[in-house]
């Protein structure tokens, strides 16, 4: 439940507490700058 709360909320925080610092870390924050609904679809993916 908080994992899908913070997907929505802040994505790179979601996919940092599941995979560590990273590539998938990277591409969520990248993703998240470009536009927020990106970095929610790609946290929803990853995790």
């Amino acid at each position: 439940m908080l994992t899908i709360i913070l997907n929505i909320l802040f994505p790179p925080l979601s996919v940092y507490m599941n995979h560590g610092v990273g590539r998938t870390l990277l591409i969520s924050v990248i993703l998240t700058i470009i536009g927020w609904l990106p970095g929610v679809i790609h946290a929803f993916i990853v995790n």
